[in-house]
């Protein structure tokens, strides 16, 4: 690979480790990893406040690690990239199992 081109790949893969540094970002991550959860779901997974999980999703959302859908009264969240959900499992890979 070019020196040039893997400059900008080392760039987005830093940009996104970034997003998932903190514990509760990458537990939110790593259940989405396994598929698409509502709101509901990720607060009791993960066990934190509904204030602070929003605050973490904002985040996520931001910085295009997650997408976000609307259904009725619920929202939705899913992995934006596939590229970061096989970066997720294979960590989970290393260091869960």
């Amino acid at each position: 690979m070019k020196p040039e081109k893997m400059q900008k790949k080392c760039v987005i893969v830093s940009s996104v480790l970034k997003a998932i540094a903190h514990p509760q970002r990458l537990m939110i991550v790593c259940h989405l990893a396994e598929g698409e959860k509502n709101v509901g779901e990720l607060q009791a997974l993960c066990d934190i406040s509904q204030s602070q999980l929003s605050q973490f999703l904002t985040r996520l959302y931001r910085e295009k690690i997650l997408n976000m859908r609307k259904d009725a009264q619920f929202v939705y969240y899913s992995i934006a990239d596939e590229s970061v959900a096989k970066l997720v499992r294979s960590m989970q890979k290393i260091y869960c199992e």
